[in-house]
């Protein structure tokens, strides 16, 4: 079942398409959302999570959707925004049967939506979607595709982060810097090996007593603190959100004491207005829709046939995208946040008005 929106939908505003589709034997029950095929089909992760009802699986995959638009945006891809959810325990539920159902609701949409990894979703079921439908992306090295995404995630944000570094000390490197990195998982671990390259000193935190160990043993130099809470608090320069979302809300921004937030993590912001608070405390907040797209990035030369070097170097230009975004906020007074909704909403726009020129034969 499709819903079209308009903007008398309500929670539905922007959004062209939500597709629920199900599979009563299989157990698959997912959401599509298609917020824009402006600058071509809509790309986004599945994102298999057992939500606690129907009304905030949908919620999400709405949210979702809608930060992937500006996100590919932003990354200078030819792509729109899109994501799907799957509702239900992916440790329960998850099988053969069931992926390929929800592969062969992908493709009967003929090209409007291509998937990816998200939560609860991996390389290995990405293999599995694509034995039904031809628009999956994030496949594994074997079969073509770009392997780990996490890889040019890191590198994004790192490279994010030199230019945050540049706009407010006035030097793109980070030697001699404090990073705190809040969660050394699948990103984090590759951003701290970056940030050490770099000369940079790193102190981290994990809820993972596994990853922790992984510190530990790779970089002794990191300081380990217990949590969330403690790496705030201490006398870091930047803050690297790299777990859940949320991290920036109003009781973590007032404690921060970091100059500068560019983390990996998806969501940062609680809620509206957090980046005015950020503002007002004189932290410069590089947006994570910005700074976290070498993964998509990375996911999305598949389609054109995966070239890690190309990827990379693409990639590498999320620094002058940054660089950018922060030179429009400090002109137009606006908070980083606000730019980047501006410079992604423009081009959606400027090329998105192309498809009015009609072609002998139409084609994303």
């Amino acid at each position: 079942m499709s819903f079209f929106a308009n903007d008398d939908d309500q929670g539905l505003a922007g959004h062209e398409q939500v597709v629920f589709c199900q599979d009563r034997q299989s157990g698959l029950k997912a959401v599509i959302g298609i917020y824009s095929t402006a600058l071509g089909p809509a790309l986004g992760g599945t994102r298999f999570f057992p939500y606690p009802d129907e009304q905030s699986a949908v919620e999400d995959v709405l949210n979702l959707s809608r930060a992937m638009a500006y996100k590919n945006a932003l990354a200078g891809l030819d792509l729109g925004g899109g994501k799907a959810v799957i509702w239900g325990d992916p440790e329960q539920l998850k099988s053969e049967a069931l992926l390929r159902a929800y592969g062969r609701f992908i493709e009967s949409l003929g090209g409007r939506y291509y998937t990816a990894c998200d939560v609860g979703t991996y390389v290995p079921d990405m293999d599995v979607i694509a034995r039904e439908t031809r628009f999956v992306t994030g496949r594994s090295v074997e079969h073509g595709g770009a392997g780990d995404s996490s890889i040019l995630t890191a590198w994004g944000v790192f490279q994010g982060m030199r230019a945050a570094a540049e706009h407010v000390w006035g030097s793109p490197s980070l030697s001699g810097r404090r990073i705190g990195v809040a969660g050394l998982g699948k990103v984090g671990k590759y951003l701290v090996g970056h940030l050490i390259e770099d000369g940079a000193s790193v102190v981290a935190t994990d809820v993972s007593e596994a990853s922790r160990a992984w510190a530990r043993s790779t970089y002794p130099q990191i300081d380990l603190v217990d949590d969330t809470d403690a790496l705030i608090t201490s006398d870091i320069d930047v803050y690297a959100p790299c777990a859940l979302g949320g991290a920036l809300n109003d009781d973590s921004v007032p404690r921060l004491r970091a100059k500068v937030v560019v983390g990996a993590a998806n969501n940062q912001l609680a809620h509206p207005g957090v980046e005015k608070l950020l503002e007002e405390r004189g932290i410069l907040y590089a947006p994570d829709y910005l700074v976290n797209a070498g993964g998509v990035i990375q996911v999305a030369d598949e389609i054109e046939g995966f070239n890690f070097e190309r990827a990379k170097l693409r990639a590498s230009k999320i620094y002058d995208t940054t660089k950018e975004i922060l030179r429009l906020a400090e002109s137009d007074g606006v908070p980083p946040a606000v730019a980047a909704d501006r410079l992604a909403e423009r081009r959606m726009a400027e090329v998105g008005r192309l498809r009015g020129i009609l072609l002998p034969r139409r084609a994303f």
